[in-house]
């Protein structure tokens, strides 16, 4: 079995679209999206568009709740930004991010996709984002106990590339799709493939016009400027 998993296309559709290209040529069997579509400024309706065309599983992320009018979580500055981002959207969109589950489980229960924590779109599986220390094993088995058939976890929200196991359960950071944290501009995601009752995890990177994509975002987007610190800074 073989499953593409992307995660943080951050409205980004120049990025979004590389990734889609890369990943199809894989003939995966199922694909997932761990959520953040459409929170950002380089043509959030592009990619929209993108993952209409294509089938995924899907799980809530942060700023889908954001976006959602279920949450009502906003401040000033991104009570702006959500509403500059719902005008670009068709009119059921947010309310269809917002009524995405948590979590999802793929084959039989071995694969449990999530965003952030198992319980919390905001918080993150591998390491506390306050303190940035890695979750005790402790932490990190207790979360897994609601999934027993689970063999590996596959998260996003961090923009980071991680693995890890512990108690024979393997947990995985997905890279982000868009606005990386580590200098490198490559959009990113993940193939995951069982083969002889074994999962193998292969991290994946493309190049994409950056360059488009900021200035896609300067032109049409108020938030042009803030975006193109994300996609040229990287963190």
């Amino acid at each position: 079995m073989r499953i593409a998993i992307f995660s943080d296309a951050h409205g980004n559709s120049f990025a979004l679209e590389a990734v889609l290209n890369d990943l199809l040529k894989t003939k995966p069997d199922v694909i997932a999206n761990l959520g953040d579509s459409v929170w950002g400024a380089s043509n959030p309706h592009g990619a929209w568009q993108l993952l209409q065309q294509i089938q995924t599983v899907n799980v809530r992320g942060n700023t889908d709740e954001l976006v959602s009018s279920k949450f009502d979580t906003l401040d000033e500055k991104s009570h702006a930004y959500a509403s500059w981002i719902r005008e670009q959207l068709p009119y059921d969109a947010p309310d269809f991010l917002g009524n995405l589950p948590i979590t999802q489980e793929l084959a039989d229960g071995e694969v449990v996709i999530a965003h952030g924590a198992l319980h919390d779109t905001w918080e993150a599986l591998l390491f506390d984002l306050k303190t940035a220390e890695p979750r005790k094993e402790a932490e990190l088995l207790e979360q897994s106990k609601s999934f027993p058939n689970a063999k590996i976890f596959i998260v996003g929200h961090t923009h980071r590339e991680m693995i890890r196991t512990t108690g024979g359960i393997t947990f995985i950071n997905n890279g982000p799709v868009s606005r990386p944290f580590d200098q490198h501009p490559a959009a990113r995601w993940l193939l995951l493939e069982k083969q002889n009752n074994n999962w193998n995890a292969s991290f994946k990177r493309v190049s994409y016009d950056v360059e488009s994509a900021i200035n896609w975002a300067k032109k049409n987007s108020p938030f042009g400027e803030q975006e193109e610190k994300l996609l040229r800074v990287n963190g």
